[in-house]
C-alpha cells in the first residue's frame, strides 16, 4: 500500500503542476518538494507518472511552471552535493531529480524556442557551480554548467557512488568540495591499480547519472542534419572542458568500468538468470557516455574549448595500459561467440555496437594504439568477432549500421601492412557461421564472408561493394597463400561482376572489376610462389578474363547483350555452389517484422573515404596526390579502379533500380553509359594474360598426359613452377587508407545516436519525441 501510495502522491503533484494557470513561485518549498522530497519513485514510475503530453502542455501554456521546476531540481541536486548526501533522505532526493529531469529534458530540446534555456543565466548562481541567492549578478552561472559539475561531483560522492575512506567523518561537507576524485577511481585499470569492492548500490546510483548525462548531451538528436553540422554539442564541450574538475577520474573510471568487465564471471552456468547484474547497466551506460563525449571531428573549423576527453585518450601509451584496453575490447566482443554444451549457459552482452565505436574512436585518435593492435596476432581477437558480426547482420536491414562500422573499421586496419601480413596466420577457431567448411588462413575466412556478404546479403549493401573490395586490394600484396574455397569465391565475384549485363547496369560498375584485377595482379607480382590455388582457379576462369578483354563496345552487340540478359535481377540473385556449412551454424536471419530502425546518413564514396599512397622499396608510404579534377581518368599505372563518383545515396539508387527497370529503358540510358566503355582501353590484364599465355599451353598438356588425379598434379606442378622474368615488370603496390572527412563524420553522429535510442528503451527516455538527426522506421 505505502507504494501505492507514493504514487498517487507524486502524481497528484504532477496534476497540480499541469492545472496551475498562475505561476507557481520558485519560494514555494512545500509545493517544489512534493516531486523529490517526500516519497521514493522509481525510473520506470516516473515516466509512467508524467505523461509526454502534460509536459508539453506545460510547456506551452504554463512555461514559467516548467521553468521553475527545471530550476528547482537543478537547485535540490547542488544542496545535496555541496554537503556530501550524508542521510539516506538526501541520497534519495537525488535520485528523484535525477529521474525527474531525465524525463523533462528531452521535452525541453525538442523546443527550438527552450532549447537555451538551460543556457541561460538565473539570477542568483554563482561562477562555483552552487546556487546562491546572495551571488553577485556578473558571477552568474547558466543553469546546464550548474547541473553538469554537480552531476560530476556526485559521481564521486562518498557512501553513494564511491566507497568512502574515512569513516565516521562529522564533516561531509567540507570532505565533498576537497575530495581527490582522483582517489576515487570507480575501478582499476589505466592509471588506476587498485579495485574497490563492488557495490552494487553504487552501481545502480552511477547508472542513473549517467543516464542523466547522456540525456543532457542529447539535445544533439533534435539538430537535423542538414542544418548546423557544425555547432559543437555546448553540453559536451563544456562537461570536457577544464572547468569540470573530475575530468580526468571520469574519463578514466569510465574506460575501467567498461574495459574490465567480464560478463562470464566465474563461468558458472545460467548465473545470469539466478542474479541480477547491475555492472551490466553500468558498463552499458558508461560506454554510451564515453563514445558521445568522445565525437570529436578532426580538422573541424569549428573551435571551442579542448575536449579533455579525447586528449586523454590520445596520451595513453604504456605497453600495460594498452594492453588493458585491448583485452577488454577483445573479451567483451568475443563474448557471443562463447560456444557451451548447455544452451543459453552463458551471459551474452548486446553493446557490441557501441563497443566496435569506441575500438573506432580509439585507432582514429590514438596511433600508438592502433599500432599496438597491429604488432601482434591479437588483432585477430578483434577481426573474428567483427567477421562473425558482418555475416550474421547480412541479410538484416535493421542492423545496416552495424555492417558499416565493422567494414569501416576493417578498411581502417587495411590500410597497414602488418593487417594484411597477420591475416596469414591460420585459423584454427570453429565459431559457427553459416559460410563453407575450409582449411586456411584468416585471410581466406575474410574472403569467404566477403563474398556472403556481396553475394548473398539485402540490397541495402550494395554501397559497401567498393569498400570491401577495397580491403582485399589492400591485403592482397601480403596474402602468402590463399585457400582454394577463398580462390574459388574471388573468381565468382569476378564472373558475376564482369558480366557485360552487370557491367552496363550503372556507369561506375566497372570499378568492382578493375579492383579485383588489381587484387590478382597484386598476389601474381608479389605472391605467386605460395597461391598455386589462385593460378589454378584463373586458368580454370581464364574464358572470363578472355570475354573481358573482348567486351563489345559497337551499340549493335550491346543492345543484344542487355536482351539476352533483360530477366536477370542483379548480383544477389546469382547463384554460388557454398557446398556444407559450418557445424552448428544458423543461416543469417532478416530482422523480425515490426523491429525498429534508425535511418543513416549516407556514406561517401570510396575516393571521398580513402586517399591513395604509393608502398616504397623500404616499406614505407608515399601519399600520392588527389585527381584535379573528376572527370580525369585514373592514372594507367595505378591500375586503380577509383571512382569518380557521386555520393553512395545517388550510387545506391543506381545500383539498385537499374536492374528493375524495364528493358526499354537501358536502351534509353544506352547513349548516356556509353562514354562508360572508355574504360575497357584500361582493364589490367597484361599480367593475367601473360600468365595464361605461358601456363595454359603446359597444364594442357599435362592434361592430355595424365588421365586420372589431374587437380593434384597440376596443383602440384604449379606450387614448384614459377614465372621469373616472364611477367611484366611489378606495378608499385598501391594502399588506399581511410581519411577522415566531414561525410563519415556526420554518418558516425546520426548512427551513433540511432543506436543510443534504440538501446535506451527501459525507460524509454526519448520514444515518441520530435527527434530530428534521423527518423525510426519499422521493418
Amino acid at each position: 500500500m505505502g507504494n501505492a501510495d507514493t504514487k498517487l502522491h507524486f502524481r497528484k503533484a504532477v496534476i497540480q503542476l499541469t492545472t496551475k494557470i498562475q505561476p507557481v513561485e520558485a519560494t514555494d518549498n512545500v509545493f517544489w518538494d512534493q516531486f523529490w522530497a517526500e516519497c521514493s519513485i522509481a525510473v520506470q514510475d516516473v515516466f509512467a507518472l508524467v505523461p509526454a503530453a502534460e509536459i508539453r502542455a506545460v510547456r506551452e501554456e504554463s512555461p514559467s511552471n516548467l521553468a521553475t521546476l527545471c530550476y528547482k531540481a537543478v537547485e535540490r541536486l547542488v544542496q545535496c552535493a555541496d554537503s556530501g548526501c550524508p542521510s539516506e533522505k538526501e541520497r534519495q532526493i537525488v535520485l528523484n531529480c535525477t529521474r525527474l529531469l531525465t524525463r523533462i529534458l528531452p521535452y525541453i530540446f525538442e523546443d527550438a524556442d527552450w532549447r537555451g534555456f538551460f543556457w541561460s543565466t538565473i539570477p542568483g548562481t554563482k561562477k562555483s557551480g552552487s546556487l546562491d541567492e546572495d551571488a553577485d549578478e556578473n558571477e552568474a552561472r547558466p543553469l546546464a554548467e550548474s547541473l553538469l559539475l554537480t552531476v560530476a561531483d556526485l559521481l564521486f560522492c562518498p557512501d553513494f557512488t564511491v566507497q568512502s575512506h574515512k569513516k565516521n567523518n562529522p564533516d561531509a561537507s567540507e570532505e565533498m568540495r576537497s575530495i581527490d576524485s582522483c582517489e576515487y577511481i570507480w575501478e582499476a585499470g589505466v592509471g588506476f591499480a587498485q579495485s574497490p569492492p563492488p557495490n552494487y548500490i553504487h552501481d545502480r546510483n552511477r547508472t542513473e547519472l549517467l543516464k542523466l548525462l547522456l540525456t543532457c548531451f542529447s539535445e544533439a538528436m533534435y539538430l537535423s542534419p542538414s542544418s548546423e553540422t557544425q555547432v559543437l554539442n555546448p553540453w559536451v564541450s563544456f562537461f570536457c572542458s577544464a572547468e569540470n574538475r573530475h575530468a580526468l577520474p571520469l574519463f578514466t573510471s569510465l574506460l575501467n568500468v567498461v574495459c574490465s568487465y567480464d560478463p562470464v564471471g566465474y563461468g558458472i552456468p545460467y548465473n545470469h538468470l539466478l542474479f541480477s547484474d547491475y555492472r551490466e547497466q553500468l558498463v552499458e551506460q558508461a560506454l554510451q557516455v564515453l563514445i558521445v563525449t568522445l565525437e570529436h571531428e578532426t580538422g573541424s573549423a569549428v573551435t571551442g574549448p579542448d575536449n579533455l576527453f579525447v586528449n586523454y585518450l590520445s596520451r595513453i601509451h604504456r605497453e600495460e595500459d594498452l594492453s588493458f584496453v585491448l583485452r577488454g575490447f577483445a573479451q567483451l566482443l568475443n563474448n557471443p561467440l562463447i560456444q557451451t554444451y548447455l544452451p543459453r549457459s552463458t551471459k551474452k552482452i548486446h553493446f557490441h555496437q557501441e563497443l566496435l565505436i569506441l575500438f573506432w574512436k580509439f585507432c582514429d585518435f590514438n596511433k600508438k594504439f592502433l599500432f599496438f593492435v597491429l604488432k601482434s596476432s591479437d588483432v585477430l581477437e578483434m577481426l573474428v568477432p567483427i567477421l562473425f558480426y558482418l555475416n550474421d547482420a547480412r541479410a538484416d536491414q535493421s542492423r545496416v549500421g552495424l555492417m558499416h562500422i565493422g567494414v569501416f573499421i576493417l578498411l581502417l586496419l587495411s590500410g597497414e601492412r602488418n593487417f594484411g601480413v597477420r591475416l596469414n596466420k591460420p585459423y584454427t577457431l570453429r565459431v559457427p557461421m553459416d559460410i563453407p567448411v575450409f582449411t586456411g588462413t584468416h585471410a581466406d575466412l575474410l574472403i569467404v564472408i566477403f563474398h556472403k556478404i556481396i553475394t548473398c546479403g539485402h540490397q541495402r549493401l550494395h554501397p559497401l561493394f567498393d569498400c570491401l573490395l577495397t580491403i582485399i586490394v589492400n591485403i592482397s600484396p601480403y596474402l602468402k597463400s590463399l585457400s582454394m574455397v577463398a580462390a574459388n569465391k574471388l573468381l565468382h565475384l569476378l564472373e558475376a561482376f564482369s558480366t557485360p549485363w552487370y557491367l552496363l547496369s550503372a556507369p561506375q560498375n566497372h570499378n568492382l572489376v578493375f579492383f579485383l584485377l588489381e587484387v590478382f595482379n597484386n598476389i601474381i607480382q608479389y605472391q605467386f610462389d605460395g597461391n598455386f590455388n589462385l593460378v589454378y582457379a584463373i586458368i580454370r576462369k581464364r574464358n572470363v578474363f578472355h570475354q573481358l578483354a573482348n567486351l563489345p563496345t559497337d551499340e549493335a552487340s550491346i543492345q543484344k547483350t542487355l536482351q539476352k540478359k533483360k530477366n536477370k535481377s542483379g548480383i544477389s540473385r546469382l547463384n554460388s555452389t557454398d557446398g556444407e556449412s559450418m557445424e552448428g551454424s544458423r543461416p543469417a536471419a532478416p530482422a523480425e517484422p515490426g523491429t525498429l530502425k534508425a535511418t543513416l546518413e549516407a556514406t561517401p564514396g570510396i575516393d571521398k573515404i580513402t586517399e591513395k599512397s604509393q608502398v616504397s622499396e623500404d616499406g614505407t608510404m608515399i601519399a600520392l596526390p588527389r585527381s584535379s579534377s573528376p572527370a580525369t581518368p585514373p592514372h594507367r599505372g595505378a591500375i586503380n579502379g577509383a571512382s569518380d563518383t557521386e555520393s553512395n545515396s545517388e550510387r545506391d539508387s543506381e545500383v539498385l533500380q537499374m536492374p528493375r527497370c524495364s528493358h526499354s529503358v537501358y536502351f534509353s540510358a544506352f547513349s548516356q553509359f556509353h562514354p562508360m566503355l572508355s574504360w575497357k582501353s584500361r582493364l589490367p590484364l597484361q599480367t593475367i594474360m601473360r600468365l595464361l599465355q605461358v601456363l595454359v599451353p603446359q597444364v594442357e598438356k599435362i592434361c592430355i598426359d595424365n588421365l586420372t588425379d589431374l587437380q593434384e598434379i597440376i596443383l602440384k606442378f604449379l606450387q614448384h613452377g614459377t614465372l621469373v622474368g616472364l611477367l611484366p615488370v611489378p606495378h608499385p603496390i598501391l594502399i588506399r587508407k581511410y581519411q577522415a572527412n566531414s561525410g563519415t563524420a556526420m554518418w558516425f553522429r546520426t548512427y551513433m545516436w540511432g543506436v543510443i535510442y534504440l538501446r535506451n528503451v527501459d525507460p524509454p527516455i526519448w520514444y515518441d519525441t520530435d527527434i530530428r538527426l534521423f527518423e525510426i522506421h519499422r521493418i
